[in-house]
Parts: structure tokens; C-alpha cells; sequence
């Protein structure tokens, strides 16, 4: 098994206060996620940025698309983006909209499965249609109320469906070789990073347990 890839998730709304942030972690981190409400916030220009300083990084945009997949997809790859993500739950036809987008731009298409009801059969579905990596996703409401993403994450590991599985939900140092030990392949990390008092001394340690799990 290749080494996981680490995901850092970029969710501030202030331009400036995320690239002075993917800077500090960038040694220690293999792809940037521009977060939902960021890449709202900010728009194209942030991945334009993003892509102009960071090429060695895989850019992660978190469109969370539900609607209109080719349409709005379309343009987030053309300024860069190696990955944009659409939910699950928004149905068959959207999601083939943004795989065939990411198809056409030489990128890759993510299935968010957060709050879909039959993640197995959605998951099997997607990887019919295309789609390269389906993302596990424990929203921050699910875990104040105590979930984690482990039994989602067992189950579509278990499915042995060919494609990179990502993990996301509240991943610190204390349980990231947990989910590497569970199948994952891009393990997505935010606030145990960008929260620490020295996000870049935080990367390097989450870096360090995921190359030793």
C-alpha cells in the first residue's frame, strides 16, 4: 500500500490569512482542499493563487456540487484544480456532470458521501460511473454530537472498489494512524493543524505519524 497522502483543509474566509497558512504547512502536506465556505468566499481567484504558488501540490477544491455538476465544475478545473468534489446524495446525473468535467481537464472527480443513506450502493454506483476517489466525510454538526468516521469508512474499505478512499472528520495526532491502519488513502486534516499553536510544527508531526503508521 502507497503511503497516504495528507489533505489540508484551507477554511478560512480571508485570502490572505490562506495563503500565509498553506505556505507554513506546505513541506509537510501533499494536497491543499480549498473548503466550502472558503472557495465561496474567494472564488476562482484563490485557486488561481493557490495553483500559481504551489505546484507540487495536488489542489482540492471542496464545491460540494449539487446541482449543475458539468456547469459548475467545468470552470474550477480549467483554473487549476486537480480534484472538486460533488455530494453523493445530489443524484446520479449531477455527479457523472462533474466526472465528466474532471475527464475532460485530465483531473479526478470525488463522491462525498456525507449523509447519503447507502453509502455501498452509492459508492459502487460512482465508481461505475468514473469517479476516482470517494471521500468519507463526518461533518463538524455529526461529530459535536459524538460520531466519527470509522464504521463508513470500514465499510467502503471493505467494498475493495479499485479507487483512493479520503477520510475526513476531526483527525488529530491522536487517531490519524487509526484511519491509516483502516484503509485510507488521503487522510484529511484541519483544525489539529491550522488550530495548533504552530500549524507547521503540527503538519510535520501528523506527517511523521502517517509515514511511520
Amino acid at each position: 500500500m502507497a503511503t497516504p497522502l495528507i489533505q489540508m483543509a484551507l477554511d478560512s474566509l480571508d485570502f490572505d490569512a490562506t495563503i500565509a497558512l498553506a505556505e507554513e504547512v506546505a513541506p509537510h502536506v501533499d494536497i491543499f482542499e480549498i473548503g466550502t465556505p472558503c472557495i465561496k468566499h474567494n472564488g476562482i481567484k484563490l485557486v488561481e493563487e493557490l495553483r500559481s504558488r504551489f505546484p507540487d501540490q495536488l489542489l482540492l477544491v471542496d464545491l460540494k456540487t449539487m446541482d449543475a455538476g458539468e456547469y459548475e465544475a467545468t470552470p474550477f478545473y480549467a483554473a487549476g484544480a486537480d480534484i472538486c468534489t460533488v455530494l453523493g446524495v445530489s443524484g446520479a446525473a449531477t455527479c457523472a456532470g462533474v466526472i465528466k468535467a474532471s475527464n475532460a481537464n485530465g483531473s479526478e472527480t470525488q463522491i462525498d458521501l456525507i449523509n447519503v443513506a447507502d453509502k455501498e450502493a452509492c459508492a459502487r454506483e460512482m465508481v461505475e460511473a468514473g469517479a476516482q476517489i470517494m471521500g468519507i466525510h463526518t461533518g463538524l454538526d455529526a461529530q459535536a454530537a459524538g460520531d466519527t468516521p470509522f464504521n463508513d469508512l470500514n465499510l467502503i474499505a471493505s467494498l475493495d472498489l479499485g479507487v483512493r478512499i479520503s477520510v475526513a472528520g476531526g483527525i488529530n495526532q491522536s487517531t490519524v494512524q487509526d484511519v491509516v491502519r483502516a484503509g485510507a488513502d488521503i487522510i484529511v486534516v484541519g483544525a489539529a493543524i491550522y488550530g495548533a499553536p504552530s500549524p507547521a510544527e503540527s503538519a510535520r508531526e501528523i506527517r511523521e505519524l502517517v509515514d511511520a503508521a
